[in-house]
């Protein structure tokens, strides 16, 4: 029997409704609950994502050790290319080491790492 079902993760960041609207063009899911320092989207799939305020943030480096990246969100999408134009006119970067050929790795506006993954056919 499970203790506890997951509901959300939780993202440190300098500006919670930045990066909400962010993920929001990502996923396709609104913003639902927000306050100055929260904001929380409303997911179709059951979990979600929030977003909470820390004013001295500091991003992770990816790849790194000395700000390290600590978790990161896999999206799946049918064809990469699409999905990395898309991600980049939201305001992603593209990460500088790019480690395999099936996966992108990206910075959202925060700059913390996310991937786009080649979804099996």
């Amino acid at each position: 029997m499970a203790i506890a079902s997951f509901s959300l993760v939780a993202i440190d960041c300098p500006d919670p409704h930045r990066l909400a609207e962010f993920y929001s063009i990502v996923t396709g899911w609104q913003i639902g609950y927000e306050e100055e320092d929260w904001v929380q989207l409303e997911s179709d799939v059951g979990a979600t994502i929030a977003f909470q305020r820390v004013l001295d943030h500091v991003p992770p480096v990816w790849p790194g050790t000395e700000h390290p990246q600590q978790l990161h969100i896999d999206f799946d999408v049918p064809d990469l290319d699409e999905g990395e134009a898309r991600v980049l006119e939201a305001g992603a970067r593209k990460a500088g080491v790019q480690p395999g050929t099936s996966w992108r790795v990206y910075l959202d506006p925060a700059g913390h790492p996310f991937c786009l993954v080649k979804a099996d056919s």
